[in-house]
């Protein structure tokens, strides 16, 4: 288990700085219990070995004038290897793609897209995506609302998984 190989003050700092990228590592130390100077080299080494990939503000789309957010499922007509990498490849040069996953069963990518207005988003998916190569299919469906969009993942659940392992 990768979660595993970090011990308790990792996992403590990531937690932090998953909660507030932009605390000072002065406030960072002092939370999780230890000096600055250490703290410093723990982060570091959480960035160089990739357990953190960057730090980011969390913009609210809507008050930027992205009103619409689409989730786009996408099948193909080929799942070979260099078909799923070039379709993969594609969806990361799509700026309306903020996010693209790949799945198993029926639909094959999954694509979290955001757009100004419906408008937009339709010149997308018939101009990018339906026409793009080896796409078979597109269903969308039109988000209402959002009722939780936490970042990161559940350091609790963590910490109870290694308590009972321990």
């Amino acid at each position: 288990m990768a979660g595993a190989k970090l011990d308790e003050i990792d996992r403590k700092i990531l937690a932090e700085l998953q909660a507030d990228g932009r605390m000072t590592n002065v406030e960072l130390a002092k939370r999780v219990g230890i000096s600055a100077p250490p703290c410093l080299r723990r982060v570091r080494t959480l960035e160089e070995a990739g357990y953190i990939r960057g730090y980011h503000a969390d913009v609210n789309p809507r008050e930027l004038g992205f009103e619409v957010q689409v989730f786009a499922m996408v099948r193909l007509h080929s799942q070979a290897e260099t078909d799923l990498s070039a379709f993969e490849a594609r969806a990361r040069a799509w700026p309306l793609v903020r996010e693209c996953h790949m799945l198993n069963g029926e639909i094959d990518f999954i694509l979290k897209c955001v757009a100004p207005d419906l408008s937009t988003f339709q010149t997308f998916l018939t101009e990018g995506l339906t026409s793009a190569e080896n796409v078979a299919s597109v269903k969308t469906s039109l988000v209402i609302r959002c009722a939780k969009d936490d970042p990161g993942v559940p350091f609790e659940v963590l910490e109870a998984r290694l308590a009972r392992l321990a």
